[in-house]
C-alpha cells in the first residue's frame, strides 16, 4: 500500500494542470463540479469494466485547478472522472503506465513519460477535435469538437504504415491517433464493458 500510496501522491504533484486544461477545452460547462463523492464515483467507474474500476483509485478535477483524490484504490488503475471538461463528463480508466501517459499529455510534456505500454478504458466515450477531416491534438483554431464512442486504448508508440492500421476512424473501429507524434496510440472504438473480464 506504501508503494501505492506513494505513486499517487507523485502523480497528484505532477499533474496540476490536468483541470487546467480541461478548463480551456469545456464545451458548454463540466457537469462534474457540484456532485457528492458518491456519484463522482459512480461516473469514474462507468469508464471501465467493474471488476478494474471497482478496485482503482479516483481522481477528480477540482476548481482550485487540482485533482482531489475521492478514493484511495487497492490496485494499479487510476480513474479520472471527467477529463476533458465538457458538458458530460467522459471518464477514463488508465494503468499506472496509462496515467503516467495522461498526465505527459496533460502537461505538455515532449513525449510520453511512461517506459511501458500503458491501457486506459474510456466505456462512455470521449472527445476529440478534428480540422478539414484529420484529427488535431486538443482544440485548435478553427477546429471541430466530434463526440467518440465508447473505446479503449493501448497507449505506446505505433506507426500507422508499419501496423497497416489507419489514422483516422473508420468502420472497423481501430486506428492510430495523433500519428506522427510521440504520443501515436492504439485506439479501439468498443464498448471496454463488454470485454471478458481477466
Amino acid at each position: 500500500m506504501k508503494k501505492r500510496t506513494t505513486f499517487i501522491s507523485a502523480l497528484l504533484a505532477f499533474a496540476v494542470s490536468l483541470p487546467a486544461v480541461a478548463a480551456e477545452t469545456r464545451g458548454t460547462g463540466s457537469g462534474i463540479h457540484g456532485m457528492s463523492d458518491d456519484e463522482i464515483i459512480r461516473i469514474a467507474e462507468s469508464a471501465a469494466p467493474p471488476h478494474i474500476s471497482g478496485e482503482a483509485t479516483v481522481l477528480v478535477p477540482g476548481p482550485d485547478k487540482k485533482l482531489r483524490t475521492v478514493r484511495e484504490g487497492t490496485n494499479e488503475f487510476t480513474c479520472i472522472a471527467d477529463l476533458s471538461g465538457q458538458e458530460t463528463p467522459d471518464p477514463v480508466c488508465a494503468d499506472r503506465a496509462g496515467t503516467e501517459w495522461f498526465m505527459s499529455f496533460f502537461n505538455n510534456e515532449p513525449q510520453p513519460l511512461n517506459t511501458g505500454p500503458g491501457i486506459a478504458y474510456m466505456a462512455q466515450g470521449g472527445w476529440h477535435w478534428e480540422r478539414d477531416g484529420q484529427i488535431v491534438m486538443g482544440p485548435a483554431e478553427d477546429a471541430t469538437r466530434v463526440k467518440e464512442p465508447p473505446h479503449w486504448m493501448l497507449l505506446w508508440p505505433i506507426e500507422a504504415d508499419k501496423a497497416g492500421l489507419p489514422e483516422s476512424p473508420n468502420r472497423f473501429g481501430t486506428f492510430i491517433m495523433y500519428e506522427g507524434s510521440p504520443y501515436a496510440h492504439l485506439m479501439v472504438y468498443q464498448d471496454p464493458k463488454t470485454l471478458p473480464a481477466g
